[in-house]
């Protein structure tokens, strides 16, 4: 009896260091996680201003991806949330995400920079105007039919009148977000 109890525990040693030792050759084998880099870090391509891209997704109104280039947030506009989960969706976020869609998803287009901008906002994501290609900008766009409406987030930008114009525009005219839809709101 004494001798199946040693014999037990010394199977159990033998069996505890297999293990160990698989689970260590198994560790070393992985990539570590102070060597993989976020999105933000892996800069694939420089954005080159007139340069044709394709859009590759939109996320919401105001954001979309571009493969081998990274996430672009556009200057001068706010479109209500239906992504960020904080948030409940807001009104004519849905149409504006819809509206994006239609107007960018799959598309070519071709971005301009704005240097009172900086690069990148606070998320990583490239900061642009976006021409699309019948030669519209496509966030004036969105201000003009009532998908969004101006934003300033720090400083003044490039074309912070026309864009205040736009919305006012839109709002005279009851459209998208200064329609009845969401007059309650």
């Amino acid at each position: 009896m004494k001798n199946k109890n040693i014999y037990r525990i010394v199977l159990f040693i033998i069996l505890f260091i297999f293990i160990y030792y698989e689970r260590t050759e198994i560790e070393n084998d992985l990539p570590q996680v102070e060597n993989i880099a976020t999105e933000a870090e892996i800069e694939i391509e420089d954005p080159q201003e007139g340069e044709i891209y394709y859009v590759s997704r939109v996320v919401d109104g105001d954001t979309f991806k571009i493969d081998k280039l990274g996430t672009i947030r556009l200057i001068g506009i706010d479109t209500p949330e239906t992504v960020d989960p904080r948030k409940e969706v807001q009104c004519y976020g849905v149409e504006a995400s819809n509206k994006a869609k239609e107007l960018l998803e799959g598309k070519e287009i071709t971005l301009e920079f704005d240097n009172s901008q900086g690069d990148v906002d606070n998320y990583g994501r490239i900061l642009a105007y976006v021409y699309m290609e019948d030669g519209r900008m496509f966030n004036e766009v969105m201000i003009l039919e009532g998908y969004a409406h101006e934003y300033t987030y720090n400083t003044p930008y490039k074309y912070q009148n026309e864009f205040k114009i736009a919305e006012n525009n839109a709002r005279e005219s009851k459209l998208g977000l200064w329609g009845p839809i969401c007059a309650d709101n």
